[in-house]
């Protein structure tokens, strides 16, 4: 008869953030040691709150599986000696499966005979194997570990309770001083100690002791209190779904409740009530139907509703004395003006080796003209970009910023638009950041466009140049995910600029201000290979496979949006069987023009037909085909270079490349060259592999 088994582990409150993970890893290693220890079971069903992590498992077999088993060995001409004797090679076979050489016998398998034992692992019972669980328990990984008492068991927080039970027995181990039992924890206020009678009737025994310790279920009866509150007070609830998971893991009994705040606070931005509120309380804020700030919030109360009339006062003076703070700082901060406050960017540092923040902008001022100047901007335009570079970093001083700092850009609109700068100047400041997390909100004016594509640039750039690369896991700076966001925003501006000249124009900048700390070839390439490796990821993620990638990508990104038009295409011609003669025609011109490096063409060397017809086929083609690639036209571009595709086959049908002759090799050679030159602007078409289907 199957039993249940449970494994709860009590613990001082933990960190919200270390759950969800926390959780994920006992529910996968507790499976995954099953497995191991050949234990039969039905299901897993896992259990988190800031107070205990626990397993049920369902279906428990009392016993592992007998095994019975063949085991080969060697074959029998090594088996045995000249005299017929078994060979050492058998006897030790024989002993390393627990057998001697009397149990041997000989199987054929494809035709020679091999060494054979039967074996027989009697299965052991589950209640001895439990025990070793203890080290699923001590092996979950966390962020951060403590020490504490004496012990020198590091770990999340310290261990108060161990719950491990078979069914109704008690599996007994230690870890440091705390033993096994049966003994649990209800709510810390509402509930007290109690027994766990049966493995099966954890959640309902903790229930009755104010714990509901599924989270999903905590998650959902705060979600259906919200919505309650919802109708009966006629409000819409800001509801950010991390934060929601973040209140579901500071509570073990959720009570949804709600307070007030004065309407004085609502002159200061709905930006600064919502963060202080979600970031500092972990309130959520309340709009009308009409989507307006209401001076209400909800909270979530960790316990029952008696006195919650208590609670909401106390919450409401916290509240006050945070936007209290922040009514102060936003009328601070309007004093004085722009220019006062960019002074104060000399005395910031922004990096030791790139000097201050001042001279950040000075650098971001001077690529935004620069990426004006490549898109040929109109002067007004080039201008608001300029005004938008040289105060962009302004808000950095603000007192509000200093407090909140995830409202950098977000003030720096209000402020700008408060102190009489233009609207367009004002909304890009904002939208420099962005995006200011993967896959985040990109900007949506060309103005924000430029200059965001101008910062994240300089941090880049300037980062690498000092030695400051991400590497494995760690990206202090966010360079990865900025240099995806200026990827992002060329793909969606459309800009028709390629990126290796938008960086090789930020290291020339820092070469002319002497900021290099290595070789300028040195990061020129460290910067492209960075580069392309996050267009990689890019192109991946938009379906592309990873031949097609390497193709589009040998060349470097140069325009992204074109390139990943070439890929998008590369990728349905490799299924269209008329693509194949032209496919391999690129392929061959590219496997023999690496031989030289010479593109000079004497007509007069041709010797054959094949040759003057080749050349004459890529004279007429070559400027259609430049014209199309660079017009965007990459489908009659492709189809330019498919006219080559008979020509060139014939030639390598009639003519021998690598002749004798010095200068007829050359010159064929060279006119290869000139066609692979063609070709490589499109993709390095041997790094395609034919499909004709998936």
């Amino acid at each position: 008869m199957s039993k249940t088994v449970l494994f709860e582990l009590g613990l001082e409150e933990l960190p919200a953030r270390f759950i969800d993970d926390a959780e994920i890893q006992l529910l996968k290693n507790t499976e995954a040691w099953l497995k191991e220890q050949r234990i039969p079971y039905q299901s897993v069903k896992s259990y988190a709150t800031p107070r205990r992590l626990a397993v049920q498992i369902f279906g428990v077999e009392n016993k592992q599986p007998d095994i019975a088993e063949e085991a080969k060995g060697p074959a029998k001409k090594i088996a045995l000696t000249d005299e017929g004797d078994w060979s050492k090679a058998a006897i030790g076979f024989s002993k390393g499966q627990g057998k001697n050489v009397e149990d041997i016998y000989f199987k054929e398998m494809n035709g020679t005979e091999y060494v054979h034992v039967k074996k027989f692992i009697k299965g052991k019972l589950t209640r001895e194997l439990l025990q070793g669980f203890k080290d699923v328990i001590v092996g979950l990984s966390f962020p951060k570990n403590m020490r504490w008492g004496d012990f020198n068991l590091r770990y999340v927080r310290p261990i108060r309770w161990i719950i491990a039970l078979f069914e109704d027995e008690v599996i007994p181990f230690q870890i440091e001083n705390v033993e096994t039992n049966n003994v649990t924890y209800g709510h810390r206020f509402l509930g007290g100690k109690t027994t766990i009678a049966e493995a099966s009737s954890y959640d309902s025994v903790l229930k009755a002791e104010y714990v509901l310790a599924d989270k999903s279920e905590r998650k959902t009866e705060i979600e259906k209190q919200l919505k309650q509150m919802e109708e009966d007070k006629d409000w819409t609830i800001l509801i950010d779904e991390g934060l929601l998971n973040e209140v579901t893991h500071l509570v073990e009994y959720p009570t949804v409740f709600s307070g007030t705040f004065s309407k004085d606070f609502l002159e200061v931005p709905d930006e600064v009530l919502i963060t202080s509120m979600k970031e500092h309380q972990r309130y959520f804020p309340v709009q009308s139907n009409e989507g307006k700030l209401l001076p209400y919030f909800v909270a979530v109360r960790n316990g029952n509703a008696q006195h919650i009339e208590n609670v909401s006062k106390g919450n409401e003076k916290v509240l006050k004395a945070r936007l209290a703070d922040a009514q102060f700082f936003y009328q601070e901060d309007q004093k004085g003006s722009i220019d006062e406050k960019l002074k104060k960017l000399n005395r910031m540092v922004y990096q030791v080796e790139l000097g201050t923040l001042a001279d950040k902008v000075d650098r971001v001022k001077t690529i935004t003209g620069d990426i004006c100047n490549k898109l040929d901007s109109k002067d007004n335009l080039k201008k608001k970009a300029l005004r938008t570079a040289e105060i962009s970093k302004f808000d950095l001083v603000t007192h509000m910023v200093d407090e909140f700092t995830e409202l950098q850009g977000v003030m720096g609109e209000k402020y700008a638009k408060l102190f009489g700068e233009d609207e367009e100047v004002a909304i890009a400041i904002n939208e420099h950041y962005m995006p200011r997390q993967s896959n985040g909100q990109l900007p949506q004016t060309e103005i924000g466009s430029i200059v965001s594509v101008a910062d994240k640039l300089d941090t880049i750039i300037g980062s690498i140049a000092i030695g400051n690369s991400p590497t494995g896991s760690q990206d202090p700076y966010g360079l990865r995910r900025q240099s995806l966001g200026i990827l992002q925003i060329l793909k969606t501006q459309n800009w028709e600029i390629q990126v290796e000249a938008l960086l090789n124009s930020v290291i020339d900048l820092y070469v002319e201000r002497d900021l290099l700390t290595k070789d300028k070839d040195e990061l020129v390439k460290e910067v492209q290979d960075f580069f392309r490796i996050r267009a990689s990821f890019l192109f991946k993620d938009e379906g592309i496979a990873p031949d097609i990638v390497r193709a589009v990508l040998s060349n470097g990104i140069l325009q992204y949006s074109v390139t990943l038009k070439k890929a998008e295409l590369l990728s349905e011609k490799r299924n269209d069987s008329n693509f194949k003669p032209v496919h391999e025609a690129l392929g061959r011109v590219l496997n023999l023009a690496k031989k030289t490096e010479g593109v000079t063409i004497n007509t007069d060397l041709f010797q054959n037909n094949s040759e003057a017809n080749l050349f004459n086929t890529y004279e007429k083609v070559h400027e259609l085909y430049i014209r199309d690639l660079k017009s965007g036209n990459l489908e009659k571009a492709l189809e330019q270079l498919g006219e080559l595709a008979h020509p060139i086959h014939s030639f390598f049908d009639q003519t021998m490349v690598m002749a004798e002759d010095e200068k007829v090799r050359t010159n064929r050679l060279a006119l290869l060259k000139n066609i692979a030159n063609d070709i490589l602007q499109f993709a390095d078409f041997n790094e395609v592999e034919w499909k004709q289907q998936y």
